[in-house]
């Protein structure tokens, strides 16, 4: 293929151009306290109302940030310290 004849993904499908989002500052580092399951506001600020864990790419966590969120997250819901869901 020359030059002339490849077309971008973005002109083919009309998408704009992504810019990524700075990445925040690390939770421990924003004053919120240490990821733990016992830290429940902490936790509560990355669940929805309907009780979904917010992904990653809302949050602006980083990856290991967001795992570590999660896995605090499954781990109250199982000690029941959180719902699983909002409504019955």
């Amino acid at each position: 293929m020359s030059v002339d004849t490849m077309i971008s993904n973005a002109v083919l499908f009309h998408r704009k151009a992504s810019h990524r989002k700075p990445i925040k500052a690390p939770v421990s580092e924003r004053g919120d306290g240490e990821i733990d399951y016992k830290n429940l506001p902490l936790l509560m600020k990355y669940i929805s109302p309907k009780g979904r864990i917010i992904p990653r790419r809302v949050t602006g966590l980083s990856r290991q940030d967001q795992r570590k969120i999660a896995q605090a997250i499954k781990r109250a819901r199982l000690l029941a310290l959180l719902p699983f869901t909002t409504t019955l």
